[in-house]
């Protein structure tokens, strides 16, 4: 459907709400032509308002576009078999049932690769097709099972959830990593597998400097608000007006903060030479930095240390975010589809020089193209 470098990948796509829906919307963004095989009722997402576009959910708009839609019931006989052609004509399979939860329809992997050997089939879960397959895996219970919210908050305060679906899109982008892999491996060898995604491996991997606190150091990690366990200057910092993010993560970049805010001597004092030392006694140095702060506004202080090269910036809300994109050339709005269709949606996050990311198809009405896609998996002409 388009010359992305996917171009002639086709995906059957049996996700839905956000791991799966996401990943198959980035595989779609690069070229593959995505079917979404939605229930009756379609995705859950479409109702999940507000906010809303017209009456369309905006959860389902940001992580939908560039698929097809056919809606069908697996409990039908009928329905069932024109999904298991698909699968059968599958480059790769996406879905997020409960782990086995397609089996009964002649949908799980082991009837899937036994008449398609060649398909890449993807599953994302909660906790695994194990012991903990039958445990229920939404994003908020893997943020606290997995130890992040322990670790997001005020120290004296409650833990908090990140957010987002911060897993949810980890565990999508993991699925996206594991489908090119083993696609890449089916072009050396013909041979295609089961790629297996779960939300709480992909939070044990993504919380990184914390989880190997624990696993190597044996140090279980706690809230700390805003500060960072092992490097300051790395945190918001009050200014004149509002709080600024300064990370000086090393000791030259220390070194020129501290010349940009009229204290070179701070530098220079052994209680504060190396990142351990600032970090140990960082209730010594944040006075010292938030003194000179506090005589300039926040963007004043950004404009000064992004000249030295010093990591900074303020605290936006999305709206703010967005604009920064713009103004630095990244252009992260692309209009997908055309006319009343139209809708605006996030760029692809990777540029490529040769072979672009598209944005054809708006995301799909429900059974937008069953017609069509019924009459190609009947037999019928190509679709």
């Amino acid at each position: 459907m388009t010359d992305g470098p996917l171009s002639g990948v086709l995906v059957a796509d049996f996700s839905r709400i956000l791991a799966g829906p996401y990943a198959t919307m980035l595989l779609a963004d690069l070229g593959a032509d995505v079917i979404k095989v939605e229930g009756p009722q379609g995705d859950d997402t479409r109702t999940w308002t507000p906010p809303a576009r017209g009456e369309t959910s905006t959860y389902y708009l940001g992580v939908n576009r560039g698929k097809r839609s056919i809606a069908l019931d697996l409990r039908d006989d009928g329905d069932a078999r024109l999904a298991r052609e698909l699968a059968r004509r599958a480059d790769v399979l996406v879905e997020n049932f409960r782990p086995g939860g397609l089996a009964k329809y002649g949908l799980g992997y082991p009837a899937v690769s036994a008449r398609n050997p060649g398909v890449v089939y993807a599953s994302i879960s909660g906790f695994g097709s194990g012991a903990g397959a039958r445990v229920p895996g939404y994003d908020l219970m893997v943020q606290a099972m997995s130890g992040l919210m322990s670790l997001t908050g005020e120290p004296d305060g409650p833990p908090y959830r990140a957010g987002i679906s911060v897993f949810d899109v980890m565990a999508g982008n993991h699925a996206v990593i594991g489908v090119l892999a083993a696609l890449r491996h089916r072009d050396a060898t013909g041979q295609g597998q089961h790629v297996e995604v779960n939300l709480m491996s992909s939070a044990l991997t993504g919380l990184v400097n914390q989880s190997s606190a624990y696993v190597a150091g044996g140090v279980v990690p706690f809230r700390m608000g805003n500060a960072h366990p092992s490097v300051f200057p790395y945190e918001p910092l009050p200014t004149a007006d509002h709080d600024l993010i300064v990370a000086a993560a090393n000791d030259g970049q220390f070194r020129k903060l501290c010349e940009v805010l009229g204290i070179p001597e701070v530098a220079d004092d052994p209680r504060f030479a190396r990142n351990a030392d600032r970090t140990a006694r960082r209730d010594e140095l944040r006075p010292l930095l938030v003194e000179r702060l506090v005589t300039r506004p926040a963007d004043e202080w950004f404009a000064l240390l992004v000249e030295a090269g010093i990591p900074s910036g303020p605290i936006n809300t999305i709206d703010g975010g967005f604009a920064v994109a713009e103004r630095f050339g990244l252009e992260p709005v692309v209009v997908v589809g055309e006319g009343e269709r139209a809708v605006p949606t996030t760029r692809h996050p990777i540029r490529f020089s040769e072979t672009p990311a598209g944005y054809a198809l708006p995301p799909p009405e429900l059974d937008e193209h069953g017609a069509e896609l019924r009459k190609w998996l009947e037999g019928g002409a190509d679709a």
